[in-house]
């Protein structure tokens, strides 16, 4: 399984990454987040997710969503502060994509983060560390 150095993961297996750092003045970061290789795999084939609405207001460790498999239900938890500034609406027709590809096109919300311009991923895993705590379970 692979796990990109490009972005940010959790102890509870979501990414993050940067996808716009927001050069205005006052427009915060937008972060894209999804589930991990790692996550997809144990999850088995993912038949529905459940995505919070676009504005609402997320908090880092708290859930956001769900992703159903075959086997069982997961909570998806907000990596970073913000507010969802997107949702991945294709999932609704083709949840199987996370699946496919879990860092690409089966990311699963982008969050606004409010800020001064800092890396609102950094106080995350970087890849190493993630690798680290899945090889250790």
């Amino acid at each position: 399984m692979s796990t990109p150095d490009d972005r940010r993961y959790t102890e509870q297996h979501e990414w993050a990454l940067v996808v716009d750092g927001g050069t205005q003045a006052g427009e915060g970061a937008v972060v894209r987040v999804g589930i991990t290789d790692h996550a997809q795999d144990a999850l088995g084939d993912i038949v529905f997710v459940q995505l919070p609405e676009v504005g609402a207001e997320v908090a880092p460790g708290n859930p956001i969503g769900e992703v159903e498999s075959t086997k069982s239900v997961s909570d998806v938890y907000a990596p970073v502060a913000g507010v969802v500034a997107a949702v991945n609406e294709a999932l609704a027709d083709a949840p199987e994509t996370i699946n496919a590809d879990p860092y690409g096109t089966g990311w699963l919300v982008e969050i606004t983060v409010a800020g001064d311009g800092g890396d609102p991923t950094e106080a995350l895993l970087d890849a190493a560390a993630y690798q680290a705590l899945v090889d250790a379970t």
